[in-house]
Parts: C-alpha cells; sequence; structure tokens
C-alpha cells in the first residue's frame, strides 16, 4: 500500500514538472498575494487578538517543542507526512528566528493566501485552505496580540521534503487545483448563531483539515469533508464527526465536550486533541453554543476506510 502511494507521489510530482511545459512553470506556478487594494490595518486589538489566537489553535503547533509554555512560540515540532518531514516555524515576536519584523499585511498574506514575506508560496500543511475564510480584521487583531507575546531566539530546523517537494515554486498548482481563497460565502438561511458557528468551525478553528480524508495530492476530499479519515501524519485514525460517525450528539453535550474534554459516553480525549480542547475550554458559552449549533448541522458522511 506504501509503495503504490509513492509511486502515485511520483507519478504527480511528473506531472508537476511537465504538464504546463517548461516555459510556463514558473509563471504558472507564481505566488499571488493579496492585491494592494485590500486594506489590512496595522493596529488591531490585543484583547480580540487573544481570543483569535485561541480560537485559531495556534499554540497547538506553533508553541516551542520541549516545553509547556503555549505563549513561546519558538516552533520546531515535526510533522510527518508522505512527503517528508515539516518543521512548524517560529512565530514568536523574535526580528531574526521569529515574526518580528512582520506587518500585518505579510501575517494577512500568509494565513489569507499560504505567501510569505518573501513572495514564495507556504506548504499547506499551514491550513490557510481555512484560514483564508478569515476577515482582515481578526487577522489585523491576532498580529496585535502575537506582538505582546515573548520572543524565542531559537530556529527550527528546516523542512526536510523529497525532490520534487522540496521545490516551493510547485505548490503553485496544488493551489490552482485545490485552493479556493476568500472569505465563506454568505448565508442568510440560517440563523446568526449558526453562522457564527460556521465561522468558527470552517476558517478559525478549521476542523475539516483533521477530521477528513484526503487524496494522493494531500488535499481533502470533499465527499468526506468531516467524515473522518487518516491521521495527516499517518498514526491513528481521526473520528468521523457527522452524526453517522460520533451519533446525534445534543447542544448540551456539544458543550460539555468543548469544556472538559468529556464525550457523552464518559470517554476523555486524548492525543493531539487534548491541545484543541484546552483551547475550546477557554471559549465563551455563546461561541460554544454557535459551534454546536453548525456541528450538529453538517450532513451525515460515510466514514473513510483507514
Amino acid at each position: 500500500m506504501r509503495g503504490k502511494r509513492h509511486l502515485q507521489l511520483l507519478v504527480f510530482a511528473a506531472a508537476l514538472i511537465c504538464l504546463p511545459g517548461l516555459g510556463g512553470v514558473w509563471i504558472l506556478y507564481a505566488a499571488h498575494p493579496l492585491p494592494d487594494s485590500q486594506l489590512i490595518a496595522e493596529t488591531g486589538s490585543v484583547q480580540r487578538g487573544r481570543q483569535v489566537f485561541v480560537f485559531s489553535h495556534c499554540a497547538s503547533c506553533h508553541a516551542s517543542a520541549g516545553q509547556s509554555d503555549r505563549l513561546r512560540l519558538g516552533g520546531g515540532l515535526a510533522l510527518a507526512s508522505n512527503f517528508g518531514t515539516f518543521r512548524v516555524p517560529n512565530i514568536s515576536p523574535d526580528p531574526e528566528a521569529g515574526i518580528g519584523r512582520w506587518r500585518a499585511r505579510d501575517l494577512a498574506n500568509a494565513l489569507l493566501r499560504g505567501v510569505s514575506p518573501a513572495g514564495t508560496h507556504y506548504y499547506p500543511v499551514l491550513p490557510y485552505t481555512s484560514y483564508t475564510h478569515m476577515t482582515p480584521g481578526d487577522v489585523s487583531d491576532l498580529m496585535a496580540y502575537l506582538r505582546t507575546l515573548p520572543a524565542v531566539a531559537s530556529r527550527p530546523p528546516p523542512h526536510e521534503l523529497a525532490f520534487p517537494f522540496n521545490i516551493r515554486r510547485l505548490v503553485g498548482l496544488w493551489k490552482w487545483l485545490y485552493f479556493k481563497p476568500g472569505p465563506l460565502t454568505p448565508d442568510t438561511g440560517h440563523s446568526e448563531l449558526w453562522r457564527r458557528g460556521r465561522y468558527l468551525v470552517e476558517a478559525q478553528s478549521h476542523c475539516a483539515e483533521c477530521h477528513s480524508a484526503r487524496n494522493v495530492f494531500g488535499a481533502i476530499r470533499s465527499s468526506s469533508r468531516y467524515g473522518g479519515g487518516r491521521d495527516p501524519e499517518g498514526v491513528g485514525f481521526v473520528p468521523n464527526i457527522t452524526a453517522a460517525g460520533i451519533g446525534r450528539w445534543s447542544a448540551a453535550q456539544w458543550i460539555h465536550f468543548f469544556a472538559t474534554g468529556t464525550t457523552p459516553d464518559l470517554r476523555i480525549v486524548g492525543s493531539t486533541m487534548a491541545d484543541v480542547l484546552t483551547d475550546t475550554s477557554m471559549l465563551s458559552q455563546g461561541d460554544q453554543q454557535a459551534m454546536a449549533a453548525y456541528l450538529m448541522s453538517l450532513a451525515p458522511r460515510e466514514t473513510s476506510s483507514p
């Protein structure tokens, strides 16, 4: 099975290089930052930014590896994948090792477009496929909060990716196929509570990034969205969180789960989800209710095979 997957990846790699023809590769795969006309405020609310930080689970990945302080964002976490090992970057305000020299627009380009300040692509291990739905105001607020955190001077090791996946420019084709930037489609047919929950689940908390199966190219299979799938690191299986998988939890059961990490059948959730639940326990009950309202409305999906 693993050999077949590697062969598929090699075929995809060949297509990445050969399909458009050498002359047009660099043009087709160029990074596209936000247009200059899109305003990104340089100043934001630190208090609201702290909420965005919690909602978006930034500490779950970016906290310095090997220590417990969730506000020391030195990165270094190793994320294994079929493409190689990714290393989570330092996003502390250190001016050399972190993002201390970034503007709010630089953060907006990273989260909303998957583009670095140098104009290169970020790999979609950064879940900008979900963060792209965030509002510019939330990004400005998040930047204001990140600037208040401790600077960490350590530099994480570089990614360890096999050729040709170490060529960032080729991420451009992946984006062309699978990345749809921009805000969520407006929906006036549901309550304000549901719309708030949709924003938190789909954009900031990026729940689908883990709770969905992916194709051989690492993109979410739309038919399996929220239906569970193999852990992106290849260790275990992430559960189906639609009613077809976990059952029809009530709003009260969802809220209890967000607050305590305990399921209706009294199981305590662990592994990487424990970090996520540390964040959801800090949400207001109103936001927990909003997330519950949205999750309860998800269409049932069959669980994908491991």
